[in-house]
């Protein structure tokens, strides 16, 4: 296990960093012209980063990046 001691405006520009990377992610997810193994990968990605993020957010906050996951399988 790491460990990172993070600053109050380190914490929020981490956090501003990972909604964009989950923006970002979700936007190619809905992508009707990605590949399904694209997909599969970019679920991937995304499942580590939404723990990331789930670490620092609120429910309120992480519950508007929660996937239904059989769309993305």
């Amino acid at each position: 296990m790491l460990g990172i001691l993070f600053n109050d405006k380190e914490c929020r520009e981490f956090d501003y960093v990972l909604r964009k990377e989950l923006d970002e992610m979700l936007l190619d997810l809905n992508d009707s012209r990605m590949d399904g193994e694209i997909k599969k990968a970019i679920a991937s990605r995304y499942k580590v980063i939404f723990r990331m993020y789930a670490r620092i957010a609120s429910p309120k906050e992480l519950s508007r990046y929660a996937l239904n996951n059989r769309n993305y399988r």
